[in-house]
C-alpha cells in the first residue's frame, strides 16, 4: 500500500476501535519469531511511549485468566543489538507488547490464586464476544 493510500485508509476508520478482540493470542509455548503476530511496538522518548500507551489501556484486560500481556519497557541501547543509532532521541525507550494464551496449568493457578484478574478476564471475554 502507497503513503497516500495508507493515510486514506488510516482517515477513514471508525474512531476509538478496540483492538483487543483482533490480537490474536500467540499459542502456549510456541517458539521462533513473531514477527507478523498480533502485536504492538512503540519507541522514542518515555513520554511519547507513555502518551500512546495511555490510548491503550484496553489492552490491560489481555492480562487476565486466560491470556496474558508480554509486556517488555527498556531503555534504548545500540549494545545489546550491535549497532549505531544515530537518530534516537536521548533516553529513549522501546516497549513490545504482545499477547500469549497462558497454559492449562497456569490457567488453573490464575483462576484459583489471582482473584484479581477475574474482571479482567469477564471483560475479555466479552471483547471476544463469548460471554454469557
Amino acid at each position: 500500500m502507497k503513503k497516500a493510500e495508507a493515510l486514506d485508509h488510516w482517515q477513514k476508520l471508525a474512531p476509538n476501535q478496540n483492538p483487543l478482540p483482533l490480537m490474536r493470542p500467540i499459542p502456549y509455548k510456541s517458539s521462533g519469531s513473531t514477527y507478523g503476530a498480533c502485536g504492538i511496538r512503540i519507541d522514542g522518548t518515555p513520554e511519547f511511549v507513555d502518551a500512546v500507551l495511555s490510548n491503550l489501556k484496553v489492552l490491560i484486560d489481555g492480562e487476565n485468566q486466560v491470556t496474558r500481556l508480554a509486556l517488555a519497557r527498556n531503555t534504548v541501547d545500540g549494545s545489546g543489538i550491535g549497532k549505531d543509532l544515530p537518530n534516537s532521541v536521548a533516553h529513549a525507550e522501546c516497549c513490545y507488547i504482545r499477547l500469549h494464551m497462558r497454559g492449562r496449568q497456569a490457567a488453573m493457578m490464575a483462576t484459583v490464586f489471582d482473584k484479581d484478574l477475574q474482571g479482567a478476564t469477564e471483560r475479555f471475554a466479552q471483547a471476544m464476544g463469548i460471554a454469557e
